[in-house]
Parts: C-alpha cells; structure tokens; sequence
C-alpha cells in the first residue's frame, strides 16, 4: 500500500495519537472514580481539571489521528508525494508543543491564573473545548494552516479533483477558518457563548463531519477495492447534508443563553434534520462493505470504521435528536444526559475512525502483510460495550438526575441528588475500567505490530465446510439492515417521549411513572440493539471471509491434483 515514501510521516501522528488515547482515557477513569468519591484527590487534580484535561486530550488525539489518516491518503489520492514534507515535520513539533502547554497551563486555572495582557487570557481561558490560552490558540492556528497547504498543495488542480478530494480540501480549509472565531475573548458571557459555538459545533458538523465522511470513502475503497466514482457520490451528498443541516443547526445551543425566543425553533427544526446525513453515512458503510461481497482482509480496520459509523448513528443522531427541541433540551441541558450523547457521539463518529485508520495505515507503513487480528477485534468489543456501558450509565442516571434535581427541586449540595444517582455513579467506572483494557489492548497491539508472530487460526475444513444460508452468519441484506436501523430510532423515539414527559403537570407534581419507564425501555434498548446490529453485520462479513478462503484452498488442491 505504500507506494509514496511522504506516506511515511504519517506514523508519528499515529503514536502520538495512540499516547494521547491513552493519557485521555486514564484521566476519564479518574473522572468517574472521582464521580463516585468526590475527595479522591481534591486539591491535588480537582474534578474540574481533569475534565478539561480529559476534554482536551480527546480533541487532540483524534485530531492526531485525522492529520495522520489524511497524510496516508493525500499522496494515493493525488497520485504523488506530499508537498513540502519539511512543513509536516514543524506541524507535529506544533502539535506536540500545544500538548504539553495545554496540559501545563490547565493546572493555573485551579489559582485562577489565566495570564490576561492586552485584553486577552494568553495562559488559559476556561471555555470548555477551548481552554487553551491565546498563546497555543496561535500555534494551533500555524499548524492548522499548515496541513491546509501541505493538502491543497499535494492536490492537483481543482478541476482534477473528485469528491473525496473535494471533501478534504473543503474539511481542512474550513478547520482553519473556524478556529479564529475562538481567537478572541468577549465579555458579554451570551456573545462569548454564541461564538464560542462556532467553532465547537462548525467543527462537528461543518469540518470533523466533512474529513469523517471524506476518509471513511477513501477507506473502503481501499480495503474492498469499491468503485471510486459510486463512494464519491456518496460522499457528495453526506458532505452536502452535513452543511445543509449542521449549520442551522448551531441554533440548539443557543436556547438558553439569552439569544431571542425564534432560535428555539429554527434551531429545533434544523437540529432535527441533522441525523439524516448520518442515515446516509450509515447506509454508504453498508453498500461500500457489501460490494461485489469482497472478503474481509482487515477484520480490525473495518470493525473501527464499522462502529464510528453505528455509534455516529446512535450517539449524534438519535441522542441527539432526542436533545435537539427546546421543550426537551430545557430539562437535558446540562446533565448527565448531555455527556451520554457527547461520549457516543465523540468518541464513536470521530475516535473510532481514527483507531480504524490507525489499524489499516500501521501495518501498511511497517509492511506487516500478515499480522493477527484477534487482539484487534477484541479490543474492538472492549471498547465498544465500554462506551455504551457508560452511555447507559450518564443516561440513567441523568434521568433520575433531572426529575430529582429539577423537577423536585432537592438540594444537590445537602446531598439528596448524590445518593438517589448512587447506583449509576457506581457503574461509571466499572464500564470506564473495561474500556481502559480495551484501550491499552489497542496501544500494545498497534505498537508491536511486525514484531510479534502470528498466532494460528482455525479454519473450517474445505470438504465440510458449508456457507451459511440461514442463522446469525447469512447474507445481511438491505431490507435487513434497514429494519435493524429502525429498530433503534424507535427506542430514540421512546426516549424523546420520556424527556417530553417531564413538562406534564403530573411529573412536575413528583410523579416520575412516564420519564422513568420510557428511559428503562429506551436506553436499554437503543444501546442492546446497536450491540446485536455489529454483531450480526460482522457475522455475515465473517462468514463471508471464511468462504472465501475454503473457496482458495478448494482451488488450490484442485489444482495440484490436476
């Protein structure tokens, strides 16, 4: 697959990811931890720092990851070598440099420290995604233009482009135009608010979401050799319906910071068209890995890319279309529902790509044509029941949050929400401790690929072996998928209804019947469907690969036996 020696340079942004994962994940253990013990470790590393170190290290290393995925992929696309390669090498000392200011400087926030000189806090700021001081604000912008020019320069001419190529181009310019509406601090905490949006919902929706569909496409063609033309028509619309939704869209995060009453509506109805270029990337995944039922040679690159695609439709279309109107985002907002759709959304559309990428572009650049994917794929289903492990548990315990605490009122400090929460403030570190495993799993994996040998797998006999017709490894069709599909929007329906229930008077008068039973038929199974969803549509991929390889040990002996 290597084929461009520039190829190469992607591999450090790798590592670094795979270390920022790390880091990230460790510091979300003790955040749950800390959950349920609130004085492990106060005054030390305060529940505050740590969320923002945790917040943080999980935008750079998916960030790592994207650069690393998008410099693999440039030179194949464009048919020649990265431009000015000296260039990359300075965005990765930048990337590296932003790291360890950001990690530094968070701690001044427990003084109250931000820096301010000229008007501006140049140590750190405190807005949640963008705490990082001006001074890492401008490097971070530097690096950003750099790997916009590295791209449109590799590139040829825009007439030459095609759509992936279109798509990257459009993500990376826009990642560089976005940042600056963070670069300056208003006082007016409403108009800080309404532009500190800009950059945090555009880049979801108007620039991670464009790159995300853009290298998914390039991806599959990659591992299933589809039809460039038909991935890039499907890539066209997804970029298409991202920008026609996302952008209105920004609206829902303006409900309750001041803005005039009319954004509650246009918001709501644009925030609910949001999920539908998600359906579309659903549904791309599903037509580019069933073409001409190719066999599945990198079982851990696709079961990542798989499960950014299912946990982007669960996690940031249906939770969050649950959030997305005002008569449901005023009782959501703010709790521990909120953080049930953030980690799905997060980690499962833009992180599970990156570590998918990370398993299809690693052994490529240390040319490991044959390495065990058994440790891959486990890790895979450590991290994916992990995070709808602690999905469940925010969205639970949000629940019983929002009617304990808002509804009824209690006293949140004099610790009458703290014990009814009690159960589900347990359960966040035990899923948070099994994703650990699955994360360090990943990193051991993918770091001593090439050097360790292969572990034999079984494999059916050829003379007995039959395709499976019928069961869990069948053909999954279309029809198949779609009814899986719907299956999980009618338990997100389920959910919005119970968040709508929290506006009848009944509820409001301390009955909690209608939100508690829809949120205990709706989490439960939204999440158990998306879990048995991958495992049948990886069945069906299996089973498919194993006929392959009894079909090629057929011809093999039919062959020598000739």
């Amino acid at each position: 697959m290597i084929k461009y020696g520039t190829q190469r340079l992607s591999l450090r942004f790798f590592v670094l990811m795979l270390i920022l994962f790390l880091v990230q994940v460790a510091m979300g253990v003790l955040l749950s931890m800390q959950q349920a013990d609130p004085t492990l470790l106060s005054g030390v590393l305060n529940f505050n720092i740590a969320r923002s170190e945790h917040v943080n290290m999980g935008v750079l290393w998916i960030l790592s990851g994207f650069i690393g995925t998008i410099l693999f992929v440039g030179p194949l696309l464009s048919k020649r070598e990265l431009a000015a390669p000296w260039l990359i090498h300075v965005l990765f000392v930048a990337l590296i440099a932003v790291t360890v200011w950001n990690s530094v400087t968070i701690y001044f926030a427990q003084e109250g420290v931000a820096g301010w000189w000229l008007g501006q806090p140049w140590l750190q700021e405190g807005l949640e995604y963008l705490e990082a001081g001006r001074a890492a604000d401008i490097i971070i912008l530097v690096g950003f233009v750099i790997l916009a020019y590295v791209v449109l320069r590799t590139f040829p001419h825009p007439r030459e482009w095609n759509e992936i190529q279109w798509g990257l181009a459009i993500g990376v310019s826009a990642l560089t135009v976005m940042w600056v509406f963070g670069m300056f601090f208003i006082g007016r905490i409403d108009l800080q608010e309404y532009f500190r949006w800009f950059v945090v919902h555009y880049w979801v929706e108007g620039v991670w979401e464009v790159i995300h569909i853009s290298l998914i496409g390039i991806l599959l063609v990659l591992m299933f050799k589809a039809d460039i033309k038909a991935v890039g028509y499907a890539v066209f619309w997804g970029v298409t319906l991202v920008w026609l939704s996302g952008l209105l869209g920004n609206a829902h995060h303006y409900f309750w910071i001041g803005t005039p009453s009319f954004w509650q509506f246009w918001g709501s109805l644009f925030s609910a068209l949001e999920p539908l270029p998600l359906i579309f990337c659903f549904w791309h995944i599903y037509m580019d890995a069933h073409h001409d039922r190719k066999p599945l040679e990198n079982a851990p690159a696709f079961y990542f890319i798989l499960g950014s695609a299912v946990l982007e439709q669960v996690g940031a279309g249906i939770l969050g279309f649950t959030m997305t109107f005002g008569l449901t985002n005023v009782w959501s907002h703010g709790t521990w529902v909120t953080p049930s759709h953030a980690h799905l959304a997060m980690f499962g559309t833009f992180g599970m790509l990156g570590i998918g990428a990370a398993y299809f572009v690693i052994p490529a650049v240390r040319k490991v044509k044959d390495f065990d994917q058994r440790f891959g794929q486990l890790s895979f289903w450590l991290v994916f029941i992990g995070m709808l492990g602690i999905a469940f548990a925010f969205a639970l315990g949000g629940t019983v949050q929002v009617f304990v605490y808002r509804t009824l009122g209690l006293d949140w400090f004099g610790g009458d929400v703290f014990p009814a929460m009690g159960l589900y403030k347990a359960m966040l570190p035990t899923f948070g401790f099994l994703f650990l495993v699955g994360a360090l799993l990943i990193t051991f994996d993918l770091l001593t690929l090439g050097h360790r040998v292969r572990l034999p797998e079984a494999t059916p006999s050829p003379a007995t072996y039959v395709a499976p017709t019928s069961g869990w490894g069948k053909r999954l069709t279309g029809f198949e998928a779609g009814i899986w599909l719907t299956m999980m929007w009618v338990f997100g329906f389920i959910i919005t209804f119970g968040l709508l229930s929290f506006n009848l008077p009944r509820v409001q008068l301390g009955d909690p019947t209608l939100p508690y039973l829809a949120a205990g038929v709706g989490y439960p199974g939204l999440l158990l469907t998306t879990v048995l969803f991958v495992w049948r549509f990886l069945a069906s991929l299996g089973a498919r690969a194993r006929t392959s390889e009894v079909a090629m040990e057929r011809a093999v002996g039919a062959a020598s036996t000739d």
